[in-house]
């Protein structure tokens, strides 16, 4: 792939590297003894586009309106068949923003045969903006989990990472699936919230947040939901570009490196996770994707992958990496 070509994709590529004044992440897991390799994965992270209604500012692929990069039905058919001769537990399937590829409905309805879980990553304004009806009804068909991005209870908040009038759609799209039966009680429909924050900060405790969340969007809104999970932003991408720009990156660095927990290692989900971009190519992870660092450290497209092989792997790393690693750690 040339320069022209990186740079279109992802913009900012070919321009050298910014680094923090931090031990690499390599050297901290070195010094507590411990090493990232691969187990035998069983969960397939498929990367539908880049292209997205938002441009939000804790993105690491930078996705948004302006992209180009789509998913085609030729490409999901050579996931379908690695699926099919593998032994997978799990499809997520994200993006950009995944209900505006137009192929989805037939990657859901596939997976449907060849998977026990398919996780839904939405937005949320995104799936409010297309005809939605035959999307949620093949979802509550075969018990998809929406997972919805929804970064914070406090309206302001949200509208300053995601867009002026985010919050309100937010939450309109949230009732509307809880009508579907989503996040209900006793429905087998799981709708789960993920919260990123939205500065150069850490998240508050999981089960704090949790709690605020819950209370507050049943008592003024009514919306109901099974899991919030909360995350650190991970330094590439917008967000990098942010931290870059308003003089918070070296700081976040310093502060994702101090929270290093080596215990969180262990459940990376990074260890047993086969990530796959919208033209097909293997990463461990949707960082790795951003950074286009290659699944082993070599380009390689789904197709010429036999399950099983990627056990005992070593995975590439960078120092992106102590965001997933902070805290509880990205699981």
């Amino acid at each position: 792939m040339d320069d022209d070509t990186i740079s279109k994709r992802f913009p900012g590529a070919t321009e050298q590297p910014t680094r923090a004044m931090i031990r690499p992440f390599s050297k901290t897991l070195n010094a507590n003894g411990l090493e990232l390799r691969k187990r035998r994965a069983d969960i397939l992270q498929i990367n539908t586009g880049l292209i997205c209604n938002q441009t939000c500012l804790h993105c690491h692929l930078e996705a948004g309106p302006h992209r180009i990069e789509m998913m085609s039905k030729k490409t999901m058919i050579d996931i379908e068949q690695f699926a099919g001769r593998s032994q997978l537990q799990v499809a997520d399937i994200t993006g950009g923003s995944p209900d505006m590829n137009p192929h989805l409905e037939y990657l859901i309805e596939a997976f449907s045969r060849l998977v026990p879980k398919i996780i839904l990553r939405s937005n949320l304004t995104s799936l409010a903006k297309r005809d939605y009806y035959d999307l949620l009804t093949l979802c509550k068909t075969h018990k998809v989990v929406i997972v919805a991005s929804l970064p914070s209870v406090s309206e302001s908040r949200t509208n300053a990472q995601r867009g002026h009038g985010t919050f309100r759609t937010c939450v309109s799209m949230l009732r509307k699936l809880n009508e579907y039966g989503y996040g209900l009680p006793g429905t087998g429909l799981e709708l789960n919230l993920v919260s990123n924050p939205t500065g150069a900060f850490l998240p508050a405790p999981q089960g704090q947040a949790e709690e605020k969340f819950r209370k507050d969007l049943k008592r003024k809104w009514g919306v109901e939901f099974n899991n919030l999970y909360t995350f650190a932003n991970v330094p590439l991408g917008r967000f990098q570009e942010w931290l870059i720009q308003s003089g918070n990156f070296e700081g976040y660095m310093k502060k994702l490196e101090s929270s290093f927990n080596p215990c969180a290692i262990d459940g990376l989900m990074c260890r047993n996770l086969v990530s796959v971009s919208w033209d097909g190519y293997l990463f461990d992870c949707d960082f790795n994707l951003a950074k286009e660092m290659y699944f082993s450290g070599k380009k390689r497209h789904i197709s010429e992958m036999i399950s099983g092989e990627e056990i005992g792997i070593s995975i590439p790393t960078g120092d992106h990496c102590y965001a997933c690693a902070a805290g509880a750690g990205f699981t």
